[in-house]
């Protein structure tokens, strides 16, 4: 989801991310988790991914 919109598409994830324009917000179970560079969105969302499974 983008900035704006991704929290509330987030809220009923297990995990998703939401992009700015330079920064990404990582969601885990609806809540920002952190904020990364755009350029490490992908890497991040990876490591959470595997964290839970």
């Amino acid at each position: 989801g983008c900035i704006v919109n991704g929290p509330g598409e987030a809220k009923d994830a297990d995990l998703g991310i939401a992009f700015g324009k330079e920064k990404a917000a990582v969601f885990l179970k609806g809540r920002v988790i952190k904020r990364v560079d755009k350029n490490i969105a992908s890497k991040e969302l990876k490591k959470e991914l595997e964290r839970l499974v």
